[in-house]
């Protein structure tokens, strides 16, 4: 039988900020999907489905301890989403569910989620895409 070695003995596992990014874009997908957006005009038809997926960039800015505790991550978000829509509502959802899952599955907590709509799709412009201008 092996002697029991204490936790902060036993080492780490070190999250690699690519491993975090892509938590976060996972956790953007699931937030944009898991609600429809509500429409601002009722009579308007729904907006047309995102097309591309959320793609993320991360910087860990503290990884976590031998505990898988106190590491510390800055994120950026960009998504796609239909117009119109409750844009505030539905990043507000994202940035608290890409907080949510990077702190349960890599230990981290978010110093910043900041998410980005890089493109709109207007259910009056027939499929047409508004980019953002940077």
């Amino acid at each position: 039988m092996e002697p029991f070695v204490p936790p902060s003995q036993r080492g780490a596992t070190r999250i690699s900020e690519r491993v975090v990014a892509k938590l976060a874009a996972q956790a953007a997908r699931e937030a944009l999907s898991a609600a429809a957006p509500a429409p601002l005009r009722p009579p308007s038809p729904p907006p047309p489905p995102v097309r591309v997926m959320p793609h993320a960039t991360a910087a860990v800015r503290r990884p976590p301890a031998a505990d898988g505790t106190g590491g510390v991550a800055a994120i950026r978000v960009a998504v796609e989403l239909g117009y119109p829509s409750d844009i505030a509502a539905q990043c507000r959802r994202v940035r608290r569910h890409v907080a949510r899952t990077v702190s349960e599955l890599a230990g981290m907590d978010t110093a910043e989620v900041a998410v980005d709509v890089e493109r709109l799709h207007s259910v009056h412009s027939g499929g047409r895409t508004r980019s953002r201008v940077r």
